[in-house]
């Protein structure tokens, strides 16, 4: 393992320090309209006429290039979550925050998931990951080096954003697009784009100490965070800082061999043998600038950077050390494996019996120096602890301006980076035999973003709002190798023990490479108002990929106000303000360079649920070709919705249907098996391009495109002021059906995966109420659907209710403190209830895992948390 600065990282650095630094020095600088932060504020009345301005609050900025505009008359549906919502709740994670309040968005745990534990894969309205676009500030935000090889079929193989090194407090507002964007702002926006507007005040700040911990006392988590505006409205700097980490949690039971191990005399099996639960997060570091500068009268500086690092760590499957194939045994366990490492002759069997080894044979084994047995290392067997270092680090400069009173113009640049550091311990190369290290690096994975922008706007006429611009970006997806030993077949390969660090082999120095992608982008847009009361807006976007060609995508959308149309011509006075609102779109999503080019080991149930290794390789590999593999293409889409927004003074209430078609759509194939669909030809291809545990690899998999999905559903949303608080209901339908596929590819589990595996309703209802001077509580209660999962048998997962609540007390002027608990009744997922021959209810002990892998609300139980708050 190690932990480096690069020197982009370094450089971004600098650029953070020298921001704040320009934020703390007065710098003489001629200014009459106001900085970017008195853009997005509305300051007090002592504010100068030139300097007052629009508050980002209830505005949105995102699905338009126009003025910002209120969520109601938005031509699509876009939900508004300002800072406090996420304040008000356990946890520093953004991903998990977010999903408490957009019912749409789902993220889970992700236990035993490989890399997924680290960047946690999360989806937007039942589609992939990689569907929804992340944008700050409203540009691009880079991609995660992660590729989530394990995802309960949705997520798999899907390499989106990460949310995670963006600390909570540095947010004004969060805007959640329900629609897709293609034609706005490039690839990736089928699903929805997520706009994160930083603070930009120059003035105060806010600290915050937040800690808490499961009910059932692990999973200690703590937070420290800091926001803290400087400069003057010329020349700003608003800094964010977060400082924290979390214990790993443990919901295991005992897994049925380990405990037959132990019946047998075996005392060094540990209880439980492995673990299931939220890994450990160490170091869990995030910081994030947002600055300006005005330099002319029309012309002003802006940019933003962040540098964010941690660690991850969690656990894998425990190896058994009578029966763990290709380590232990070759035979399920009827005798051990036994090598030679020098010399000759015959090779004791050492048969296994009620879960005990011969001891007469195994002793023989141990006092003869040429043989060679791992039981000689771990006599218990052993449990791999698998993780990653991370870090994620951009800069984003830019300026923008007026020219000729009318012609807005914006031209930035931004390079955005995210690692990962991969590390396994507590395993073995198993074909080195005792010259085998215990712990590996296998090597990194390191994405690499750069954009440039340039755009610009023209307000026609008073009914007539253009825009029009123009992007190149790349994208460098890289494979670091690993340590030789984390790859390399060792001299007892031939004997049948398996090759590279066992539960995560290295990226051989054959699969190490860099693959870099160009596209250039240009865009019209406008936005028409032929009557107050109606909005339209249309997007026509073309791109070219030097990879994929080009592709030309178009959206129109519109916002048509009944009630003023009966006050307007009918001179009748609604009681309500009632608008109808829709869209139509395509969208596209290029497959990214690292599914083009990945190759990745990992170790997951195969048939009989026994562990096996499944390689995952790119789709034009010499193996997948011989089974339907070729060469990836974009995602097409096309997006429709339709909805009303009833607004009154005592109630709002918004209700959507959309419909996504994806045709294209790209996922991992069905897993082909050695013997049925891989010849031991195909296996000597695979060794000789880079996937070194070949001869223990069971089974392979690649990117295709062969299927077509149709996903629907219908969000609600209403929100009523209630005495001192308010009340709001917030419900989401989304179920998705898989309307053409190659059976040969993707096979009906794979199908189903797809279909069922995230819930298909969500909500939540939330009351908050001020109570006198001091107090606040707030009370939300979140509803999940059933989910399918087939990780140990097939099963569907009952939905829950959970509780949270908070209360908050007003100690003196600017000092809170809260304490909150998130699912107050503890609920936890169904138990694991897929019956094995002979057992009536089967708790998971084949695993040690109770519990739905893929909880959409996870499995830790009830979460109980304070926090301390000053603000300035």
């Amino acid at each position: 393992m190690k932990v480096t600065l690069q020197f982009e990282n370094i450089l971004l650095l600098g650029c953070i320090v020298f921001a704040a630094y320009m934020g703390i020095v007065p710098i003489a600088v001629a200014q009459e309209s106001g900085s970017e932060a008195s853009e997005v504020e509305m300051e007090s009345s002592e504010a100068t006429p030139e300097q007052e301005v629009i508050r980002l609050k209830n505005m949105v900025v995102v699905g338009t290039r126009a003025q910002p505009r209120s969520v109601l008359d938005s031509a699509v549906p876009i939900d508004v979550l300002p800072s406090e919502d996420f304040t008000k709740q356990g946890g520093a994670d953004l991903p998990d925050l977010l999903r408490n309040l957009v019912p749409s968005y789902n993220v889970n745990a992700q236990p035993i998931a490989d890399a997924a534990t680290v960047v946690r894969p999360a989806n937007l309205r039942g589609l992939a990951p990689d569907h929804t676009l992340l944008l700050v500030n409203g540009k691009r935000r880079h991609r995660a080096s992660v590729i989530a090889w394990l995802g309960n079929g949705l997520s798999d193989g899907a390499q989106g954003a990460d949310l995670s090194p963006i600390p909570s407090i540095a947010l004004e507002q969060v805007e959640v697009l329900r629609d897709g964007a293609s034609a706005q702002y490039g690839s990736d926006a089928i699903a929805g784009v997520i706009n994160l507007q930083l603070k930009d005040s120059y003035q105060g700040g806010a600290f915050e100490i937040k800690p808490g911990i499961f009910q059932a006392g692990d999973g200690a988590t703590y937070a420290l965070a800091g926001n803290l505006g400087l400069g003057t409205a010329d020349l700003w700097t608003n800094l964010s800082l977060e400082y924290g980490g979390m214990d790993q949690t443990n919901r295991s039971v005992q897994r049925d061999d380990a405990a037959a191990l132990i019946s047998a005399g075996n005392g060094a099996v540990e209880y439980p043998a492995q673990s299931w639960g939220h890994p450990i997060i160490r170091n869990d570091i995030k910081l994030f600038a947002n600055y300006g500068a005005s330099i002319l009268d029309d012309v002003n500086f802006y940019g933003h950077a962040n540098y964010a690092q941690k660690e991850v760590e969690g656990g894998f499957y425990f190896r058994n050390p009578n029966t763990r194939g290709a380590v232990f045994s070759n035979d399920g366990g009827e005798t051990l494996l036994v090598g030679r490492i020098a010399g000759e002759g015959e090779i004791p069997i050492v048969k296994i019996t009620d879960n005990v080894p011969d001891p007469v044979a195994l002793q023989q084994v141990f006092d003869d120096p040429n043989l060679f047995t791992f039981q000689e290392l771990f006599p218990a067997g052993f449990t791999p602890r698998f993780g990653a270092d991370t870090q994620d680090a951009s800069l984003l400069v830019g300026l923008k301006g007026t020219v000729a009173e009318k012609l807005g113009w914006d031209l930035s640049a931004a390079y955005g980076r995210h690692a990962s550091d991969f590390f396994i311990r507590n395993t073995v190369n198993a074909s080195l035999g005792p010259d085998t290290p215990t712990e590996f690096d296998p090597g990194d994975y390191i994405q690499a973003d750069t954009n440039i922008n340039l755009d610009f706007t023209y307000p026609l006429h008073d009914t007539v709002f253009l825009a029009a611009g123009g992007e190149y970006r790349t994208e460098t997806f890289e494979i670091v190798a690993g340590q030789i030993e984390s790859w390399e077949i060792g001299p007892l390969a031939a004997q049948g023990f398996s090759s590279g660090s066992n539960g995560f082999p290295g990226f051989s120095d054959i699969a190490e490479g860099s693959w870099t992608r160009a596209n250039f982008a240009g865009y019209l847009e406008s936005l028409l108002t032929p009557l107050h009361f109606w909005t339209i807006s249309a997007a026509v976007r073309g791109e070219y990929f030097d990879d994929f060609g080009s592709t030309i995508n178009y959206k129109i959308a519109t916002n048509y106000g009944i009630a003023d149309t009966l006050k307007e011509y009918l001179s009748v006075d609604p009681v309500v303000d009632f608008r109808v609102r829709g869209s139509y779109s395509t969208g596209f999503r290029a497959p990214t360079p690292g599914q083009q080019n990945a190759f990745n080991v990992t170790t997951e149930f195969g048939e009989n649920n026994t562990l096996v290794n499944k390689g995952t390789i790119p789709s034009t590999h010499g193996a997948a070709g011989l089974v339907g593999g070729k060469a990836l293409e974009p995602e097409k889409s096309r997006n429709f919705t339709v909805g009303t927004v009833v607004s009154h003074a005592i109630a709002n209430l918004t209700v959507d249907y959309f419909n996504i078609k994806v045709e294209d759509r790209l996922a991992p194939s069905r897993d082909f098996n050695r013997g049925e669909d891989i010849t031991e030809a195909q296996i000597t291809q695979l060794v000789a391009e880079g996937i070194t545990s070949a001869q223990n690899l069971q089974e392979f998999r690649f990117f295709t495109n062969e299927f077509e999905t149709s996903t629907q559903g219908i969000d609600v949303i209403l929100t009523i002021p209630v005495l001192e608080g308010a009340f709001s209901l917030v419900y989401n339908y989304t179920g998705t059906e898989v309307t053409d596929y190659n059976p040969d590819i993707l096979n009906d589990v794979r199908v189903r995966l797809l279909e069922e595996g995230v819930p298909r309703h969500r909500g939540n209802v939330a009351l908050t109420q001020t109570i006198g001077d001091n107090l606040g509580v707030l009370g939300r209660v979140n509803y999940y659907g059933p989910w399918y999962e087939n990780a140990v048998g097939e099963q569907i997962y009952g939905g829950a209710m959970l509780v949270d609540l908070e209360v908050t007390y007003a100690v003196v002027d600017n000092l809170g403190i809260t304490l909150g608990v998130n699912n107050v009744f503890n609920v936890e997922p169904d138990n694991v209830t897929w019956a094995r021959p002979g057992i009536e209810n089967f708790r998971g002990s084949i695993v040690g895992r109770p519990f739905g892998e893929y909880s959409p609300y996870g499995f830790g139980g009830a979460f109980w948390y304070t926090k301390v708050g000053y603000s300035f």
